[in-house]
């Protein structure tokens, strides 16, 4: 594992994936400490295998524990001197004679081999055996002293060696799933370019940046903390947050999340979140968390591990003791048979073959974006057989958009709406706005201005007096008939918002506006189709817009009029109905929602609080694809699982049966634990390389 940096401010998380095994049953902490500081007992262990039978420790801080520590294991040059000096144990052994120089210097070859090889390991071994805790290093000393005891002293050697050696290779392996999300979030800047009180600007650590200062991006540098453009245009790469592969266009008042990469010009703006409260600081300890949740096929095989090493243990004394007595086994040859059988045994692969695979899976889904907030949810989402989606800021865009408008022969009936909708703050008027301008030229003085509250604005211009308001105030003018009635129910049959304008006693234009589906909202139905998910639509909205906004995403099943607790029970119902069913939405006013659903899915959850903390699935940006990607990915971790675990039992039991045949080595038993290891890891990191949902780039 890397050294601690030493800096005020890390560049990342330090992920372990493993629990180390302190007296006091404490952890080290899955974070640097600058960041997090976290133990780990119980469910909520970290652990690729720090459990009772087994330990599989990564850490590198304790050699105490109940198994082997890679912090025992020697470097490269003492392995390679280990395997020369256990090669030239076994050269002695096969070629020598059987005489006292020979035989002699071939036991200090051997014991060399082990000494440079594997003395950390043995030492750990001894503590275990001592404490009653049958790990790897338990089993390899054991089996080491009966090889030695046994005059079997250059397999002793080679068994050693071996095993360091594969150890080593395989703590590489593990090392790319280990680092896999800590490289990726490595991405915070130490230091920021800070504007002091005298207008200059200097570099301080990002640590010491207080909420509302003025902080400087140079063209190709990174956002140090959270803000909001203050001055300058330019094109952010966001991927590190959202996942999305294209750079986004920032100017004044857009919102800049730390560890995203400036492209093009330079940018200034104020922080709105110092450091340890940015989004990227809120991802790092929802990934952490991730880990720090065991998912059920890891629980599973942790009760197993805790069973099968000590049965296996007993199996071997019985095969040592009872072989020789019952059968006619030679004494040596059933200790023999005996001490492979304990190299054999070791559940390495079969501990190993679930936490890989989960934390490399949620290594993936976060290099898209997806924060899996555990590895249960990971694996669960592979059983979703219903999603239901919120209407308003899911399946829409949330803002509204001019999407019609008419005008009833008034000329300057565009200029007066422009010119009254930009006096008013409303969203209805801002959308009218927007999809009227720009103007070319200048616009009608407004006189008078005014705003009726759940009417409309009006105001004088050129010495008339108009309006622009609702059907109600309509209706209250008197101005409400069958031409305007026609016009209107036209656009409000397919749920839109109509505002009209009125002057001299008649409405002389009509605005549509509507909230507009997301870019991706049909292809994500459509996706989630194929993998024989039924979407449905939740909605507190009115029935017209829901029908609207579902038809045109491909959505058969409406509810529409719906209360926050409306939608709790009907997430409850759709259980029922559907089995696991999933709930996609904001995650502030569809909590209750989200909390009765057996997966809760928030959408463009980049920068808000509420969403990290509602939901079990955190889409940091607003591809509802990303659902059915989650979908998919959850059910390629759940093949790789099998196959892992199929993988280590089936190369356990060929090789028991062979020790027990009388037809395995000590060096093949290591072969075997090892290279069964080696494939789950191996097997485990394909989910890094996992491809990206259809239409979208990787990142």
């Amino acid at each position: 594992m890397p050294v601690e940096p030493t800096t005020a401010r890390p560049a990342g998380p330090r992920i372990s994936l493993s629990c180390c095994s302190t007296e006091d049953g404490g952890c080290a902490s899955t974070a640097n400490p600058a960041r997090r500081s976290a133990k780990c007992s119980g469910e909520g262990d970290a652990s690729v295998g720090a459990h009772a039978g087994h330990e599989h420790v990564h850490d590198h801080s304790h050699g105490d524990g109940d198994g082997h520590d890679h912090s025992a294991l020697p470097g490269w040059a003492r392995i390679g001197a280990g395997l020369l000096a256990a090669t030239g144990a076994e050269l002695l052994h096969l070629l020598g004679p059987d005489t006292w120089p020979w035989h002699t210097g071939g036991m200090l070859l051997a014991a060399v081999a082990i000494l440079l090889a594997g003395l950390g390991v043995y030492q750990s071994g001894v503590r275990s055996l001592v404490r009653g805790q049958l790990g790897i290093s338990a089993l390899m000393a054991v089996a080491v002293t009966g090889a030695f005891a046994i005059g079997q002293w250059p397999e002793a050697a080679m068994v050693m060696a071996l095993y360091a050696l594969a150890e080593r290779i395989e703590e590489g392996a593990v090392g790319r799933a280990r680092h896999a999300i800590g490289a990726l979030l490595a991405l915070s800047p130490d230091q920021a370019e800070v504007q002091g009180a005298d207008g200059q600007w200097r570099s301080v650590p990002a640590t010491d940046v207080a909420l509302g200062d003025t902080v400087r991006i140079r063209p190709g540098g990174r956002v140090p903390l959270d803000g909001s453009v203050t001055r300058g245009t330019s094109a952010v790469d966001e991927s590190s947050v959202t996942g999305e592969s294209l750079a986004v266009d920032k100017a004044l008042g857009d919102a800049l999340f730390a560890g995203t990469l400036n492209a093009h010009a330079e940018l200034e703006m104020r922080v709105t979140a110092a450091s340890g409260h940015t989004t990227l600081d809120r991802i790092i300890r929802a990934v952490e968390d991730a880990q720090a949740t065991r998912a059920p096929t890891q629980r599973l095989v942790d009760r197993f591990a805790a069973v099968y090493t000590p049965a296996v243990f007993a199996i071997a004394v019985l095969v040592a003791v009872v072989a020789p007595l019952l059968l006619g086994w030679a004494w040596l040859d059933a200790i023999y048979r005996a001490l492979v059988l304990l190299v054999i045994a070791c559940p390495c692969a079969l501990v190993l073959s679930t936490p890989v695979t989960v934390v490399s899976g949620l290594a993936a889904a976060a290099r898209r974006g997806i924060l899996i907030k555990g590895g249960a949810w990971l694996e669960q989402a592979r059983g979703i057989r219903a999603v239901a989606f919120d209407k308003t800021g899911t399946i829409t865009t949330g803002r509204p958009v001019l999407v019609g408008q008419s005008a009833f022969g008034s000329d300057a009936a565009h200029d007066v709406a422009l010119a009254l909708a930009r006096r008013s703050d409303h969203p209805v008027s801002q959308a009218i706005a927007l999809g009227l301008g720009p103007q070319q030229g200048a616009l009608p003085e407004v006189i008078d201005f005014t705003a009726q509250a759940g009417r409309g604005v009006e105001g004088w211009v050129g010495g008339e007096r108009w309006t622009l308001g609702n059907r109600r105030w309509m209706r209250e003018l008197g101005l409400w008939t069958e031409t305007v009635e026609a016009a209107a129910a036209e656009h409000e049959a397919q749920g839109r918002s109509v505002t009209f304008l009125a002057e001299r006693g008649a409405v002389r234009a009509l605005f549509a506006v509507a909230d507009t589906l997301r870019p991706q909202a049909i292809a994500a139905v459509a996706e989630l189709r194929a993998l024989g998910i039924t979407p449905i639509m939740l909605t507190g909205d009115h029935g017209a817009a829901a029908q609207t906004a579902a038809r045109a995403a491909g959505i058969d099943e409406v509810q529409a009029d719906l209360l926050p607790e409306h939608k709790q029970g009907a997430i409850a119902a759709l259980q029922k109905l559907h089995g696991m069913t999933a709930m996609a939405g904001d995650g502030i006013n569809d909590a209750p929602a989200l909390a009765q659903a057996d997966i809760g899915f928030a959408m463009g959850a980049a920068g808000t609080d509420v969403a990290m903390e509602t939901a079990d699935v955190v889409i940091m940006n607003d591809d509802l694809r990303r659902v059915a990607e989650t979908v998919r990915l959850s059910r390629r971790t759940h093949q790789v699982l099998v196959q892992n675990i199929a993988l280590a039992l089936g190369i356990k039991l060929l090789f028991l049966a062979l020790a027990l045949a009388g037809q395995a080595t000590m060096w093949m038993a290591v072969f075997a634990d090892m290279g069964a290891s080696l494939l789950v890891v191996a097997n485990g990191l394909r989910m890094l390389r996992a491809e990206p949902a259809q239409g979208q780039g990787a990142h």
